[in-house]
């Protein structure tokens, strides 16, 4: 798995990215952290590499999820003494690590080395004084520290070092690209800029465990866990919190427990259908937020959805959240692409790089339309990565073939299996460095056959669309859903004209030119929209695009023929 481009910059630059999970194995240091595997600059040994692909989805999360209940959150004076506080603290058990960052005011982030810290710190804060508003007197682990005489302390204060927790603007970006030494060093500039940190996915985890103390009031079996971009390796600072309600515990009981000469098992409240089961809980838990949650705010109850969720904003962490019930699949999706970012540091970087270009350049946007989002693009980098010869990642049918008998699941009615254990996979032989990717990623989505054509990751080959959609993709696991179908011909055609002024302008421009007239260059060129500067050479390239529509018309056309034909002889 070699990386041989970008010099000594992208040496140093991934000394300073992450491996998964907390406490993960391996050369890397604590900094702006992703949960992906990164390489030295040097190709590591075998030895090497077996050891920073060593961690299992679950084990990760269930690493993560430990260590957010021993975890507490304080908004703090605007005047703090960091030694002071920590020694406070101290007081109640061993702080295991903390950070600050701001949110409306400093914020402090402490985890202790056991549970029973907290406990001791709870019996030891007051009851906020209800002389201007009542409280609700829910004992959370959401705590406000103010200091006794200001005056006094204000001579002590030292500086605070801050966790960032939202990505560079795209000018600053620009800006620091235009100083690295080849095209792969900016991806990784990118992905160290816009890529989730360690402490921003610990208040991630934080803001589902304290979701999870409310729930566990009337389900003390279940467990609020993340999953999507929060757990998958891609996500981006500054992204919503998809949580779900998991009652796996629960179902450890299912089955009627015998003693004696009897099988007991609980009296339980029965509901027609698990969607209802799903609208009713969902219900009674937003309420519980909305009334009862400090710092959760906005509450909407989607509960007539396909997937019924609640909506809130998350205050004490910043975070805008999304709550919905058990969704197996969803998690299984989580695992697949968390699989993918870590068995090759390339596949992070082309799937930030790609995104980000899209989003520059209107291809996708954060509210619900015709667009492209952004697991329809990351599907579309993975599917491209697959037919790379040699292959940069497997299908998902050879991973399936790799599973062991744990690794096997099927939720409702889909086969959904492949092998958790990184090591059970080989690395790639393939060398090709993120230059040649990023250009050959564009070239080939220019050129794509989608009139004809969709994008199967079980596979990872073309297949004939099996209906007249613009952009068929097949969802990976339930795979009689195309996963683009809100995408319309007009969206489709605009890719592909902007993938096709990208492919040229990598083969066309003079690197060494464009950095003497301070230009930008490489992908800082390609995050600039192209309509400000070249829009006389995006009209050439786009010619031939717009009769794609009327021969998609048409195809459609021959589509519904060949169907309502069909039916007549059927009939």
């Amino acid at each position: 798995m070699a990386l041989r481009a970008g010099g000594p910059a992208l040496a140093v630059l991934r000394g300073r990215l992450r491996l998964p999970g907390p406490g993960s194995r391996g050369h890397a240091r604590l900094g702006r952290s992703g949960a992906a595997a990164q390489p030295a600059a040097e190709e590591p040994g075998e030895d090497a590499e077996v050891s920073t692909r060593s961690k299992t989805f679950a084990e990760v999360q269930t690493e993560r999820l430990d260590q957010a209940e021993r975890t507490v959150l304080i908004k703090c004076p605007t005047r703090l003494n960091e030694k002071k506080l920590l020694q406070y603290l101290s007081s109640h058990g061993n702080v295991k690590s903390h950070f600050f960052f701001e949110n409306r005011g400093i914020s402090a982030l402490i985890e202790f080395s056991e549970k029973s810290s907290i406990a001791s710190l709870q019996d030891a804060v007051g009851i906020p004084s209800a002389s201007e508003h009542h409280v609700v007197p829910f004992k959370s682990r959401l705590f406000t520290f103010t200091l006794k005489n200001p005056v006094s302390q204000h001579v002590e204060e030292t500086p605070l070092h801050l966790s960032p927790q939202s990505h560079i603007p795209v000018k600053n970006l620009i800006e620091k690209l235009c100083l690295a030494d080849s095209i792969s060093s900016q991806m990784y500039i990118l992905l160290n800029e816009y890529q989730l940190t360690e402490e921003n996915i610990r208040l991630r985890f934080l803001a589902c465990s304290l979701v999870r103390d409310f729930a566990r009031a009337y389900f003390p079996d279940s467990t609020v866990k993340p999953f999507g971009s929060s757990v998958n390796t891609f996500g981006k600072l500054g992204s919503d919190v998809d949580m779900f309600l998991d009652f796996r515990d629960t179902g450890k009981h299912a089955t009627k427990m015998k003693k004696g000469p009897f099988e007991m098992e609980y009296q339980m409240k029965r509901l027609p259908s698990e969607r209802l089961a799903t609208q009713r809980i969902l219900s009674v838990i937003g309420d519980c937020l909305d009334n009862f949650g400090p710092g959760c705010a906005n509450v909407q109850k989607i509960l007539n959805a396909r997937c019924p969720l609640v909506k809130f904003s998350h205050q004490p962490t910043g975070f805008q959240c999304d709550l919905s019930v058990s969704n197996s699949i969803a998690i299984r999706s989580s695992e697949l692409l968390y699989i993918y970012g870590c068995l090759d540091p390339r596949v992070r970087a082309l799937v930030f790089t790609v995104r980000c270009w899209a989003r520059v350049h209107g291809l996708t946007n954060s509210a619900p339309g015709a667009w492209i989002t952004n697991f329809s693009l990351t599907m579309m980098v993975m599917f491209f990565l697959q037919r790379r010869s040699p292959p940069i990642i497997p299908t998902l049918d050879q991973l399936k073939e790799l599973a062991g008998e744990k690794d096997k699941h099927i939720i409702g009615g889909y086969d959904c299996s492949f092998v958790s254990d990184l090591r059970k996979i080989k690395p790639t032989k393939n060398t090709e460095t993120l230059d040649v990717l990023l250009g050959e990623f564009f070239e080939y989505f220019g050129n794509f056959d989608f009139r004809r054509n969709s994008i199967n990751l079980r596979k990872g080959k073309e297949v004939n669309k099996p209906e007249s959609s613009p952009l068929y993709i097949w969802n990976p696991f339930e795979q009689d859903l195309n996963i683009s179908k809100n995408v319309n011909q007009p969206q489709l055609e605009k890719f592909i004209a902007m993938a096709r002024e990208s492919a040229w302008i990598l083969q066309k421009e003079d690197k060494t030119q464009q950095m003497i007239n301070k230009e930008p260059w490489g992908l800082a060129a390609l995050l600039i929209p192209f309509g400000k500067n070249n829009s006389s050479k995006m009209k050439n390239r786009m010619k031939g695009i717009g009769s794609e529509t009327i021969r998609s018309l048409l195809d459609s056309l021959k589509l519904n023929n060949a169907s309502s034909q069909q039916k007549a002889v059927g009939k």
